[in-house]
Protein backbone atom coordinates (compact mmCIF):
# COMPACT_ATOMS: atom_id res chain seq x y z
CA UNK A 1 0.00 0.00 0.00
CA UNK A 2 1.32 3.53 -0.91
CA UNK A 3 0.20 6.57 0.87
CA UNK A 4 -0.63 9.59 -1.78
CA UNK A 5 -1.16 13.60 -0.84
CA UNK A 6 -2.57 15.34 -3.94
CA UNK A 7 -2.54 19.03 -3.41
CA UNK A 8 -4.86 20.84 -5.78
CA UNK A 9 -4.49 24.01 -7.63
CA UNK A 10 -5.38 27.80 -7.43
CA UNK A 11 -9.40 28.64 -7.75
CA UNK A 12 -10.44 25.11 -6.50
CA UNK A 13 -10.37 22.56 -4.26
CA UNK A 14 -9.64 18.91 -2.90
CA UNK A 15 -12.97 17.90 -5.07
CA UNK A 16 -10.59 18.31 -8.56
CA UNK A 17 -8.86 15.34 -7.42
CA UNK A 18 -12.13 13.49 -6.12
CA UNK A 19 -11.52 10.77 -9.35
CA UNK A 20 -8.13 10.23 -9.18
CA UNK A 21 -8.67 9.93 -5.13
CA UNK A 22 -11.64 7.39 -5.59
CA UNK A 23 -9.45 5.46 -8.11
CA UNK A 24 -6.27 4.75 -6.06
CA UNK A 25 -8.47 4.05 -2.85
CA UNK A 26 -10.67 1.62 -4.51
CA UNK A 27 -6.46 0.32 -5.35
CA UNK A 28 -5.78 -0.05 -2.26
CA UNK A 29 -4.02 2.57 -1.57
CA UNK A 30 -4.01 6.00 0.81
CA UNK A 31 -5.21 9.29 -0.87
CA UNK A 32 -5.19 12.70 1.11
CA UNK A 33 -6.45 15.59 -0.96
CA UNK A 34 -6.09 18.48 1.37
CA UNK A 35 -8.22 21.35 0.84
CA UNK A 36 -6.39 24.83 1.04
CA UNK A 37 -7.78 27.69 3.15
CA UNK A 38 -9.86 30.04 1.85
CA UNK A 39 -10.70 27.94 -1.45
CA UNK A 40 -13.24 24.96 -2.36
CA UNK A 41 -14.89 23.89 0.80
CA UNK A 42 -13.06 26.04 2.72
CA UNK A 43 -13.75 29.02 0.91
CA UNK A 44 -15.96 30.74 3.99
CA UNK A 45 -12.04 30.74 5.99
CA UNK A 46 -10.38 33.55 2.94
CA UNK A 47 -9.16 36.61 3.75
CA UNK A 48 -6.48 39.29 2.75
CA UNK A 49 -3.96 37.24 5.23
CA UNK A 50 -4.34 33.94 3.48
CA UNK A 51 -1.01 33.27 1.63
CA UNK A 52 1.59 30.78 0.70
CA UNK A 53 2.86 30.12 4.34
CA UNK A 54 -1.14 29.27 5.01
CA UNK A 55 -1.56 26.68 2.71
CA UNK A 56 1.96 25.31 3.53
CA UNK A 57 0.59 24.57 6.78
CA UNK A 58 -2.50 23.35 5.61
CA UNK A 59 -0.46 20.55 3.73
CA UNK A 60 2.34 19.95 6.86
CA UNK A 61 -0.39 19.46 8.93
CA UNK A 62 -2.16 16.71 7.26
CA UNK A 63 1.28 14.46 7.03
CA UNK A 64 2.30 15.39 10.97
CA UNK A 65 -1.08 14.69 12.47
CA UNK A 66 -2.23 11.94 10.70
CA UNK A 67 1.73 11.02 10.66
CA UNK A 68 2.36 10.21 7.18
CA UNK A 69 4.94 8.47 6.08
CA UNK A 70 7.27 7.41 2.57
CA UNK A 71 4.31 9.12 1.05
CA UNK A 72 4.44 10.18 -2.66
CA UNK A 73 3.43 14.08 -2.80
CA UNK A 74 1.82 15.80 -5.69
CA UNK A 75 1.77 19.25 -6.63
CA UNK A 76 -0.70 20.37 -9.60
CA UNK A 77 -0.23 23.77 -10.88
CA UNK A 78 -0.44 26.21 -8.07
CA UNK A 79 0.23 23.63 -5.95
CA UNK A 80 3.66 23.07 -7.08
CA UNK A 81 4.51 25.98 -5.04
CA UNK A 82 2.69 24.79 -1.83
CA UNK A 83 4.77 21.12 -2.18
CA UNK A 84 7.83 22.90 -2.70
CA UNK A 85 7.50 25.11 0.55
CA UNK A 86 6.33 22.08 2.76
CA UNK A 87 9.93 20.37 2.20
CA UNK A 88 11.52 22.49 5.18
CA UNK A 89 9.14 20.77 7.25
CA UNK A 90 8.28 17.11 5.96
CA UNK A 91 11.46 16.55 3.37
CA UNK A 92 12.17 13.84 5.55
CA UNK A 93 8.58 11.95 5.19
CA UNK A 94 8.85 11.77 1.69
CA UNK A 95 9.52 8.96 -0.99
CA UNK A 96 8.55 10.78 -4.25
CA UNK A 97 7.80 14.11 -5.24
CA UNK A 98 5.46 14.50 -8.66
CA UNK A 99 4.68 17.90 -10.46
CA UNK A 100 1.92 18.21 -12.24
CA UNK A 101 1.96 20.38 -14.94
CA UNK A 102 2.63 22.79 -11.54
CA UNK A 103 4.77 25.81 -10.70
CA UNK A 104 8.55 24.37 -9.31
CA UNK A 105 9.89 27.53 -7.39
CA UNK A 106 13.05 28.10 -6.34
CA UNK A 107 14.14 29.36 -2.88
CA UNK A 108 12.76 33.17 -2.58
CA UNK A 109 10.80 32.90 -5.98
CA UNK A 110 7.21 33.76 -5.98
CA UNK A 111 4.48 32.20 -8.52
CA UNK A 112 4.20 35.73 -10.04
CA UNK A 113 8.00 35.98 -10.22
CA UNK A 114 7.72 32.34 -12.60
CA UNK A 115 5.07 34.29 -14.54
CA UNK A 116 7.04 37.59 -14.85
CA UNK A 117 4.18 39.20 -13.68
CA UNK A 118 4.59 43.24 -12.11
CA UNK A 119 4.23 43.10 -8.49
CA UNK A 120 0.97 44.10 -7.67
CA UNK A 121 0.90 48.00 -6.65
CA UNK A 122 -1.12 48.75 -3.68
CA UNK A 123 -3.57 51.37 -3.90
CA UNK A 124 -6.75 52.26 -1.61
CA UNK A 125 -9.58 49.60 -1.38
CA UNK A 126 -7.26 47.39 -3.29
CA UNK A 127 -8.45 43.47 -4.41
CA UNK A 128 -7.09 41.08 -2.51
CA UNK A 129 -8.74 38.04 -4.58
CA UNK A 130 -7.69 37.15 -7.71
CA UNK A 131 -9.99 36.16 -10.45
CA UNK A 132 -9.74 32.70 -11.43
CA UNK A 133 -7.89 32.21 -15.23
CA UNK A 134 -10.34 30.06 -18.10
CA UNK A 135 -10.11 26.74 -18.11
CA UNK A 136 -11.35 24.32 -20.12
CA UNK A 137 -12.97 20.75 -19.62
CA UNK A 138 -13.23 17.37 -22.00
CA UNK A 139 -16.61 16.46 -20.38
CA UNK A 140 -19.33 19.31 -20.27
CA UNK A 141 -20.37 17.92 -17.29
CA UNK A 142 -17.49 18.30 -15.81
CA UNK A 143 -17.93 21.97 -17.18
CA UNK A 144 -20.73 22.33 -15.26
CA UNK A 145 -19.42 20.83 -11.82
CA UNK A 146 -16.00 22.25 -11.43
CA UNK A 147 -16.69 26.15 -13.07
CA UNK A 148 -18.98 26.99 -9.99
CA UNK A 149 -16.70 25.51 -7.53
CA UNK A 150 -13.94 27.78 -9.24
CA UNK A 151 -13.29 31.00 -6.73
CA UNK A 152 -11.36 34.20 -6.32
CA UNK A 153 -7.76 32.92 -4.85
CA UNK A 154 -6.50 35.42 -2.15
CA UNK A 155 -3.20 37.27 -3.67
CA UNK A 156 -0.60 36.44 -1.10
CA UNK A 157 -0.39 32.89 -2.01
CA UNK A 158 0.74 34.09 -5.29
CA UNK A 159 3.45 37.33 -3.93
CA UNK A 160 4.82 35.49 -1.57
CA UNK A 161 8.26 33.59 -2.15
CA UNK A 162 9.12 29.99 -1.45
CA UNK A 163 11.63 29.31 1.24
CA UNK A 164 13.77 25.91 0.56
CA UNK A 165 16.71 25.68 3.18
CA UNK A 166 17.73 22.77 1.16
CA UNK A 167 17.62 22.59 -2.60
CA UNK A 168 15.15 20.44 -4.30
CA UNK A 169 17.22 18.35 -6.51
CA UNK A 170 19.65 17.83 -3.01
CA UNK A 171 17.24 16.13 -1.26
CA UNK A 172 16.83 12.15 -1.34
CA UNK A 173 13.58 11.26 -2.43
CA UNK A 174 12.98 10.72 -6.86
CA UNK A 175 11.50 13.35 -8.19
CA UNK A 176 8.76 13.45 -11.31
CA UNK A 177 7.50 16.05 -13.67
CA UNK A 178 4.44 15.47 -15.49
CA UNK A 179 3.58 17.54 -18.42
CA UNK A 180 0.06 18.63 -19.84
CA UNK A 181 1.05 18.26 -23.71
CA UNK A 182 -2.18 19.57 -25.43
CA UNK A 183 -2.21 22.82 -23.54
CA UNK A 184 -2.04 25.54 -26.75
CA UNK A 185 1.12 27.46 -25.81
CA UNK A 186 -0.62 30.86 -24.59
CA UNK A 187 -2.52 28.92 -22.28
CA UNK A 188 -2.35 30.35 -18.22
CA UNK A 189 0.70 29.64 -17.01
CA UNK A 190 2.09 27.10 -20.39
CA UNK A 191 4.98 28.39 -20.97
CA UNK A 192 6.38 28.07 -16.87
CA UNK A 193 5.38 24.28 -17.21
CA UNK A 194 7.12 24.00 -20.45
CA UNK A 195 10.30 25.43 -18.57
CA UNK A 196 9.69 23.11 -16.26
CA UNK A 197 9.33 20.12 -18.15
CA UNK A 198 12.26 20.86 -20.07
CA UNK A 199 14.28 20.62 -17.59
CA UNK A 200 12.82 17.71 -16.08
CA UNK A 201 13.72 16.15 -19.35
CA UNK A 202 17.32 17.45 -19.78
CA UNK A 203 17.91 16.35 -16.18
CA UNK A 204 19.28 13.21 -14.69
CA UNK A 205 18.10 14.08 -11.13
CA UNK A 206 14.26 14.06 -12.93
CA UNK A 207 11.74 11.46 -14.23
CA UNK A 208 9.29 13.15 -17.07
CA UNK A 209 6.01 11.99 -17.97
CA UNK A 210 3.46 13.72 -20.56
CA UNK A 211 -0.17 13.26 -20.43
CA UNK A 212 -2.29 14.71 -23.86
CA UNK A 213 -4.87 16.42 -22.43
CA UNK A 214 -5.06 20.29 -21.41
CA UNK A 215 -3.86 21.40 -18.17
CA UNK A 216 -6.79 19.96 -16.43
CA UNK A 217 -5.17 16.68 -16.11
CA UNK A 218 -7.21 15.21 -12.83
CA UNK A 219 -10.11 16.02 -14.44
CA UNK A 220 -9.93 15.14 -17.70
CA UNK A 221 -7.64 12.07 -17.51
CA UNK A 222 -8.59 11.07 -14.12
CA UNK A 223 -7.87 6.78 -14.90
CA UNK A 224 -4.70 7.62 -16.69
CA UNK A 225 -3.25 9.89 -14.17
CA UNK A 226 -4.56 7.53 -11.45
CA UNK A 227 -2.16 4.74 -13.71
CA UNK A 228 1.05 6.99 -13.83
CA UNK A 229 1.13 7.39 -10.35
CA UNK A 230 0.50 4.45 -9.30
CA UNK A 231 3.58 3.56 -11.98
CA UNK A 232 5.61 6.21 -10.22
CA UNK A 233 5.09 4.53 -6.73
CA UNK A 234 6.24 1.34 -7.74
CA UNK A 235 9.03 2.37 -9.45
CA UNK A 236 10.06 4.56 -6.39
Amino acid sequence: MTTFVLVHGAWAGAHGFRHVRSRLWSAGHEAFTPSLTGIGERVHLTGPDVDLTTHVHDVVNVVLYEDLRDIVLVGFSYGGAVVTGSLDHIGDRVAHLVYLDAFVPRDGQSVFDLLGAAPPTITLGADWLVPPTPREFDDPAEARFSEPRRVGHPIGCFTEPVRLRTPLEDHPFSRTYVRATADVPDAPGAAVFESAAAHARSSPAWNHHSIATNHMIPVNRPAELTELLLTVARQG
